[in-house]
């Protein structure tokens, strides 16, 4: 597939993120309890930071430049799994899930900032677990912007997420002045009634982070109608294209949507069908990695890029492997901060520039939104 690019100008260094300041006021209506924070460790090479005003590069300011390599590529930490991060330490580390306490999975979570913060161009965090930590204690280097999940969860104990909505005690300005680069929603989409009201509150979301000067990540994720699961009708693919096409018209900063076929396959079989997504998404979008085996992951993120994708936004294929281990900080700094590494590699080598594709607020042929 070709495609024409806007050249970039050289020789403007890319300056680094915007401190975060300590002892401001959290961005939410609801205090956060402080827990004890993991040991530090001394922190990895970073690389530089994309520059948030990139008007000498693109002609353009967008605030997704905050979350960006220098390349224009995205290599992200999600790390603002709830209960589903309970469950998961519970499973790999035969803890029963009642005795895993907040503060443990606070503690996880400020781990893997330390150690992946360093080789990661964003880290999305929620506000319950670890945000208010990671902003005081200035966890996060300069190259990796803090991004806040402003979405509640539909979830039973040890099970799936089953909807979202937006939480209403996140005031996005003052998540803005406490230094947050980015808000992120999760969508649940399935084929129901209540399309238009999901629809409806991703517009709201997309529009309240415009209004904040924020990035906007919107993050759907597809998943089966209880006819479909039934009677076998669901297919993974079309469903993720057919949410993008749904979804993305928003104009969200980034779109964040599933690997097609949930990574199994050829590096050229999983480009085809991620060549579907990109065809009706026309701002820079990145994978996740739920579903996807951590071993396929970088195969997955190579296909993803080459159809067209800018980088990923990941959590479990990076950092699952910590959780049972015998030294989990070992792990994290090591073979988990390798991992990421590479990725960030691949990214660069095969993903596409957030400046080539259209910027927010405008759709396709040039009309502004």
């Amino acid at each position: 597939m070709t495609r024409q690019t806007r050249s970039q100008p050289t020789g403007t260094p890319a300056p680094t993120h915007t401190a975060v300041p300590t002892h401001t006021a959290v961005p939410t209506h609801t205090a956060v309890p402080t827990h004890t924070a993991a040991p530090t460790h001394t922190a990895a090479p970073t690389h530089t930071a994309a520059p948030t005003d990139t008007t000498a590069r693109t002609g353009t300011s967008e605030p997704v430049a905050a979350l960006a390599r220098p390349a224009g590529t995205f290599a992200m930490v999600a790390m603002d799994q709830r209960d589903s991060l309970r469950t998961m330490m519970a499973e790999h580390t035969g803890t029963p899930r009642d005795d895993i306490g907040d503060a443990r999975m606070t503690a996880f979570k400020l781990s893997v900032a330390r150690a992946l913060g360093p080789y990661a161009s964003a880290l999305l965090i929620d506000r319950r677990y670890g945000f208010r930590e990671l902003l005081d204690q200035r966890i996060l280097p300069g190259t990796c912007a803090p991004v806040l999940a402003v979405d509640t969860l539909t979830q039973e104990p040890g099970g799936p997420v089953t909807d979202t909505a937006l939480d209403p005690a996140v005031n996005p300005a003052a998540a803005a002045t406490a230094g947050v680069r980015a808000l992120k929603l999760l969508v649940i989409w399935r084929r129901d009634r209540h399309r238009d009201s999901r629809v409806a509150t991703a517009a709201r979301f997309v529009e309240l982070c415009r209004a904040a000067g924020l990035a906007s990540v919107l993050e759907p994720v597809a998943r089966p109608t209880p006819e479909e699961e039934a009677d076998g009708s669901f297919r993974l693919n079309d469903a993720i294209v057919e949410a993008a096409a749904e979804l993305a018209p928003l104009r969200p900063s980034l779109y964040k949507c599933q690997v097609p076929d949930g990574g199994a396959g050829t590096v050229s079989g999983l480009a085809a069908e991620a060549a579907r997504i990109d065809a009706v998404v026309d701002v820079p979008w990145v994978v996740l990695s739920q579903g996807v085996d951590p071993a396929a992951f970088p195969r997955a993120v190579e296909a993803a890029c080459r159809a067209g994708a800018s980088g990923f936004l990941a959590g479990r294929a990076l950092w699952t492997s910590a959780l049972g281990a015998a030294d989990p900080e070992a792990a994290l700094h090591g073979p988990c901060a390798e991992r990421l590494r590479a990725l960030g590699e691949i990214v660069d080598r095969h993903g596409r520039p957030w400046w080539d594709a259209r910027p927010a607020g405008t759709r396709r042929g040039g009309d502004t939104a």
